[in-house]
C-alpha cells in the first residue's frame, strides 16, 4: 500500500499550531476523526499517548511519527501536519518538531501502520524530501510530493537486477568468539538475502576459524566487510576495498555496512593499515583500535585461565577428598600439592595454564598490533611483567626488605597489557627503520633483526616500567585488603555483578570480567591460604561474578514461564535455550530480551545480578576459573549448593522484576494455552502512574536548573 493511497485532502493541515507536545497531538487526533475512519475518537486518543509513554515518537531532525493500531479504526489511514513554527515534542535529539503523521491501523495481522512507517522513514531519510514537503503551499502540492519520491522508490526496486549479482565477502570475532560472532554472521545473512546480494561470512569464534575465505572469494568480492573486536589475519586483504568496523554495527547496522563497502570511495586496504574515512560514523574509531588489540589478547588468555584454573581446583578436590584441610596444613606445606596426584594437577594448572596467561595476552595484543613479527617481543614483554624480580631497581639495590617486596609483587596483568602494546609499537617502529631493506637481506629481517632488537628493547623498557606498576598493584592490594577487613567486600561484589548484567557481553561487562581474571593472576597463581590474605577473597569474588554472568538468561527464561502474558509466542519459544545457556555460563542468551525492552530488562537483570552475587559471597562460595558456568561452580564442592542457591535467588529476583514492569502485550500477540501468568499488570499500571510523572518532574526540574547556564544566541 501506498502513502499517498492513506492521505486525502482532509487529512493533511499545512498551517499548525501549537504549544505543546500534548495540544498537537489532540490536533492529529481530532484531524483523523474527520477523515471518518475511526469509531471511537477518545480510546484511539488514549492508544496514542500510551504509545508516547513507551518511548517518544519524535525521531529527530524535526520529525514525529505517532501511531496507534485497534480495533476502532476501521481501516488504515494517515494524517499529515506541517508546523512552521515547530513545537517541543521531547524528540530524541531535543530539537522541535516540524513535520508529523499520525498513522492509524486496524487491528489485523496485515501490520499496515509497520509498512507505512517503515516507507515514511526511508523517505524522510532524505533532506531535500522533507524540505520539499514543509515548501508546499498547497494540499495538492504536499500529496503530489510524495508521490513522486514513491515514484522513485518504486524505480528503484524495479532496477533491483543489477544489485542482485554483487557478492559480499565478511570476517565476525567477538573477544570470546561466542555470541556476538554469530549473531553479527546472522544479521549480515539476514540483511543479504533482504536486498538480493549473495554473501560469504567467515566467523572467528571460540571453536576456531569456520567457512574461511579462500583466495578466489577475495579476488572475486564486490565488497568486504570485517566486523571483528579482536585482531583477525589482514593481510590477505591487501589492495582491497573493505569496511572495518565491530560487531555491533554488522548486528545493528547491516545494510549500512554493506552500502559502504559497495561504495567506490570504500578505503583501500593495504600494508597494514586502513586508510578510514574521518565522518560521523568513524566516532570513537580510535578507542575501537585500542579494544580490538586488547580483546584480541585477552581473547587469546582466557581459554589458558579456564583450563588452568579448572586443572587447580582438580588438585585442591584431589587433597580434600584425601583428607588434607587447608586450614590445618604447615606455612611450608601447599594445599594442592599434599599429594602426587595434586602436584602434576597443580603444575598443569598453575605453571603450564595460569602461569602463562600473562605472556599469552602480552604476545597476542602484539600480533593484533603488527602481526606475526610482533609475537616474539609480546611473548618477552609479558613473561618480564610477570616477573617481580626483573626491574632496574631490584636489580641496583642492595636492601634485602626492598628485594623481597620487588620479588613478590610483579607488575602483573597491567603491565602485561602495556607491554604488549609496547611490543607492538616497537616492531612497527623497526619496520619502518628498515622499510628500504634490499631483498636479498628481507629473511633476515624477519628472522633475525626483528625479534633480536624488538626482544631486547622491551626488555629494557619492562625494567624500568616494572617499578611504577608493580607499586600501583602494591597500592590496590592495600585498598582491596582494607576492603575485606571492613566488610566492604559486599559492594565490590554489587558493583563487578550489576556490570556484569549491564550489557551481556560488551565492554563494561568484559571489564568486570577482565577485573575478577586479575584478582585471581595476582592473589591465586602461586599463592595459598597461609601466605596471602587476598587469597579466599578473589575466589569469593570470582564466584560471585559467575553467578552475575549466569543470572540474566536464566531469569529472562523463568520470566517467560511464570509471566507468559509479557511476551508475543516467538520470544517465549527460546526460554528453554536460555535457561540452558545461562547454566553453561553465556550471559549473552538474555541480549534479545533485552534489545526488545531495555528500559525494563536491563535494570531488572543488573538487579539480580547484584542480588545473587550479595547471597553467593554472604555463603562464602568460591570459584576458581572465570569460564564454564556451573562446571566452575562445581569444582568447589563444599560450596556448591549455595552457589545453586544465589543463581536461583538471582533469577527469581530478575524474573519478577522483568514481570513486574512490563506490560502485557496483545493477546492475540501472546497466543496463551491454559496457563495465563501470573497477573501483574494492575501493578504495572500503578507503577506507571508514579514513574511517568516523577520522570517528567525531573525532566523539567533539570531543564530549569541548566536553562540559566546555557548560552544565549548572539542576535
Amino acid at each position: 500500500m501506498k502513502i499517498t493511497d492513506l492521505l486525502s485532502l482532509n487529512s493533511i493541515v499545512l498551517d499548525a499550531k501549537a504549544n505543546s507536545k500534548e495540544e498537537i497531538i489532540n490536533l492529529a487526533v481530532e484531524t483523523m476523526d474527520k477523515t471518518g475512519v475511526i469509531n471511537n475518537k477518545e480510546e484511539y486518543r488514549k492508544l496514542v499517548f500510551n504509545r508516547e509513554l513507551e518511548s517518544t515518537t519524535g525521531i529527530g531532525d524535526g520529525i514525529a511519527i505517532p501511531h496507534a493500531k485497534s480495533e476502532v479504526v476501521d481501516k488504515p489511514a494517515l494524517v499529515a501536519l506541517v508546523i512552521r513554527d515547530g513545537v517541543d515534542y521531547k524528540s530524541l535529539d531535543g530539537e522541535k518538531v516540524n513535520l508529523l503523521f499520525l498513522i492509524a491501523a486496524p487491528n489485523n495481522k496485515e501490520n499496515v501502520h509497520l509498512d507505512v512507517l517503515a516507507r515514511l522513514s526511508n523517505l524522510l531519510m532524505h533532506p531535500e524530501f522533507k524540505d520539499a514537503l514543509l515548501k508546499a503551499k498547497t494540499k495538492e502540492e504536499f500529496i503530489k510530493v510524495i508521490d513522486e519520491a514513491e515514484k522513485g522508490l518504486e524505480n528503484k526496486e524495479e532496477n533491483k537486477t543489477e544489485v542482485k549479482s554483487k557478492y559480499i565477502i565478511a570476517v565476525t570475532a567477538c573477544p570470546t568468539g561466542i555470541a556476538h560472532t554469530y549473531m553479527s554472521e546472522e544479521a549480515l545473512k539476514k540483511a543479504a538475502k533482504e536486498m538480493g546480494y549473495s554473501i560469504k561470512v567467515e566467523t572467528n569464534g571460540a571453536g576456531g576459524i569456520k567457512n574461511e575465505l579462500t583466495d578466489e572469494d577475495i579476488e572475486n568480492a564486490d565488497g568486504i566487510i570485517v566486523a571483528a573486536d579482536i585482531g583477525v589475519e589482514m593481510e590477505r586483504f591487501n589492495g582491497k576495498r573493505l569496511v572495518e568496523t565491530n560487531v555491533a554495527k554488522a548486528i545493528h547496522k547491516p545494510k549500512e555496512l554493506f552500502a559502504q563497502c559497495l561504495d567506490p570511495n570504500c578505503p583501500v586496504y593495504g600494508k597494514g593499515k586502513v586508510a578510514v574515512k574521518k565522518g560521523k560514523q568513524e566516532k570513537g574509531g580510535k578507542f575501537h583500535t585500542f579494544y580490538k588489540h586488547l580483546m584480541c589478547g585477552i581473547s587469546h588468555m582466557v581459554p589458558f585461565v579456564v583450563a588452568g584454573g579448572i586443572s587447580l581446583a582438580i588438585a585442591f578436590i584431589i587433597d580434600m577428598c584425601c583428607g588434607f584441610n587447608p586450614k590445618a596444613l604447615q606455612p611450608d606445606q601447599h594445599f594442592g600439592q599434599m599429594t602426587t596426584a595434586g602436584q602434576i594437577f597443580t603444575m598443569i594448572g598453575v605453571d603450564f595454564g595460569l602461569g602463562m596467561m600473562l605472556p599469552v595476552m602480552s604476545m597476542f595484543i602484539a600480533y593484533s598490533i603488527v602481526g606475526r613479527a610482533g609475537l616474539v617481543s609480546g611473548f618477552i614483554g609479558g613473561m618480564a611483567a610477570k616477573t617481580g624480580k626483573f626491574s632496574l631497581l631490584y636489580f641496583l639495590t642492595n636492601n634485602s626488605d626492598l628485594k623481597s617486596t620487588l620479588e613478590n609483587t610483579s607488575a602483573g596483568f597491567l603491565g602485561a597489557i602495556l607491554a604488549g602494546f609496547l611490543a607492538g609499537y616497537i616492531v612497527k617502529l623497526l619496520q619502518y627503520w628498515f622499510r628500504n631493506i634490499p631483498k636479498q637481506f628481507q629473511g633476515t629481517k624477519s628472522i633475525l633483526l626483528e625479534p633480536l632488537l624488538s626482544g631486547i628493547l622491551i626488555g629494557l623498557s619492562m625494567l624500568l616500567i616494572n617499578v611504577p606498576i608493580s607499586y600501583v598493584n602494591i597500592g590496590l592490594n592495600a585498598g582491596l585488603s582494607k576492603m575485606v577487613n571492613k566488610n566492604l567486600i559486599y559492594i565490590l561484589t554489587i558493583i563487578v555483578c550489576a556490570m556484569m548484567a549491564t550489557d551481556m557481553g560488551g565492554p563494561i561487562n568484559k571489564a568486570a570480567h577482565y577485573f575478577t581474571i586479575a584478582l585471581i593472576s595476582e592473589h591465586v597463581i602461586n599463592k595459598t591460604p597461609q601466605t596471602d590474605a587476598l587469597y579466599n577473597f578473589s575466589l569469593i569474588i570470582m564466584a560471585a561474578h559467575i553467578v552475575a554472568l549466569m543470572t540474566p538468561p536464566i531469569g529472562c527464561a523463568l520470566s517467560c514461564w511464570l509471566f507468559p502474558q509479557k511476551y508475543k509466542k516467538g520470544e517465549r519459544s527460546t526460554a528453554l535455550a536460555n535457561l540452558l545457556t545461562g547454566f553453561c555460563g553465556i550471559t549473552e542468551g538474555a541480549i534479545p530480551y533485552a534489545a526488545a525492552d531495555p528500559k525494563r530488562v536491563i535494570p531488572s537483570c543488573m538487579v539480580g545480578s547484584a542480588m545473587g552475587g550479595v547471597v553467593a559471597t554472604a555463603l562464602g562460595v568460591e570459584a576458581i576459573s572465570s569460564e564454564g558456568g556451573t562446571f566452575s561452580l562445581v569444582t568447589f564442592p563444599k560450596t556448591f549448593a549455595q552457589a545453586l542457591f544465589a543463581i536461583v535467588v538471582g533469577a527469581f529476583i530478575t524474573a519478577f522484576l522483568i514481570g513486574l514492569l512490563k506490560k502485557d502485550v496483545e493477546p492475540e500477540d501472546a497466543e496463551l494455552g491454559k496457563w495465563k501468568g501470573i497477573p501483574t499488570q494492575p501493578i504495572h499500571n500503578a507503577i506507571n502512574k508514579v514513574a511517568v510523572p516523577t520522570g517528567k518532574f525531573f525532566k523539567k526540574t533539570g531543564k530549569a536548573i541548566a536553562k540559566p547556564f546555557k548560552k544565549k544566541d548572539n542576535k
